[in-house]
């Protein structure tokens, strides 16, 4: 477990002899297989179209904006950065503001698009909720700059120890397993099972957990997946926990050969068939180039498999208020002129 923590969790069921592990352990590709995906992301051998060749619609997000939006709105920030209003407060998930996700600025993944609104401006966050470690989705600069405006940072195992020696304090860390659930500020969160791994470096693989999030507040009930293949725990997540009003699930970054570990296109509308969603709002999209698919396959697909099974989704710009009372007609604003 070197460079990530000498901590050690056996009384976590998803802790084993090299880590956490998942309940189906995810398919590994081969040695020839592996290397010839690595060859192709670092010598940029990709096909056309992975990247927007044209500046992506934003809606800035401002205070005033926030402070006037009713209970029960949700701003997608970009990738699975999603601010949530509920009960009068404001929550976020995910929180990547960075250039590049990246452990370096100067190169790796880098943004499509502006984040909508600056950390500076963002209001009093009653919680940041974090899926797992990976760059794309813990991005230490943000965390840094948002641990003075936050109250709680609610993790899976392992991740809070991060946070920690990163100088969040520890009274402001919440860890949970699988199936735990805590509450703040009248709002009821539930750490679920996902299909993925962690990690940041070579050495530390699994050496923290995933989940995704059950959230209750204000008379909603919201999915968050953060990343993962599609498994059984859907099903189980949604009985025991739906219906929910919104899933706000991975779309993006998908490939048959980690299909594992990202959900392709269809496994995202089983999952929320499998959650009893009503309304989906697709996320891990639109923001970085992590596969090999064009920019906009993942809106483009996943759009056209909702309508074919009648399900509701919504397709809002990045930084568009969704409002969970009212119809969200589909917006197809990734056909834009290129």
């Amino acid at each position: 477990m070197s460079g990530c923590s000498t901590l050690s969790y056996p009384e976590s069921p998803q802790y084993g002899e090299s880590g956490f592990q998942n309940p189906r352990p995810p398919r590994e590709m081969g040695f020839r297989e592996s290397a010839k995906l690595w060859r192709d992301f670092l010598l940029g051998r990709k096909p056309a179209g992975t990247v927007p060749a044209a500046s992506i619609p934003v809606l800035e997000v401002t205070p005033a904006q926030l402070e006037q939006a009713a209970d029960g709105t949700v701003y997608r920030l970009g990738h699975s950065t999603v601010l949530l209003k509920l009960e009068g407060r404001y929550w976020l998930t995910d929180p990547v503001f960075s250039e590049r996700a990246s452990p370096v600025q100067w190169a790796g993944p880098q943004r499509f698009h502006p984040a909508p609104i600056a950390i500076a401006d963002l209001p009093r966050l009653s919680a940041v909720v974090l899926s797992h470690d990976h760059y794309d989705h813990l991005d230490k600069a943000a965390i840094r700059a948002l641990v003075e405006k936050t109250d709680v940072f609610l993790v899976p195992l392992g991740v809070g120890d991060r946070l920690v020696r990163w100088g969040v304090p520890a009274a402001k860390v919440r860890q949970l397993d699988w199936w735990d659930e805590t509450a703040v500020a009248g709002v009821r969160f539930v750490a679920t099972p996902s299909q993925h791994f962690s990690g940041r470096t070579p050495f530390d693989r699994n050496a923290t957990l995933w989940s995704s999030w059950v959230i209750e507040g204000g008379g909603l009930r919201l999915f968050f997946s953060g990343d993962t293949g599609y498994f059984d725990g859907f099903r189980e997540i949604g009985e025991r926990y739906g219906p929910f009003d919104l899933t706000l699930l991975e779309c993006g970054a998908y490939d048959r050969r980690w299909q594992d570990v990202h959900m392709l296109p269809a496994q995202t509308l089983q999952a929320h068939l499998d959650l009893r969603g009503e309304w989906m709002l697709p996320i891990h999209n639109s923001t970085f180039d992590l596969a090999f698919h064009e920019w906009h396959a993942p809106m483009e697909t996943l759009t056209a498999l909702a309508e074919r099974s009648q399900v509701n989704m919504a397709t809002p710009l990045i930084g568009q208020p969704v409002r969970l009372d009212q119809p969200m007609p589909v917006q197809r604003w990734w056909r834009m002129r290129e």
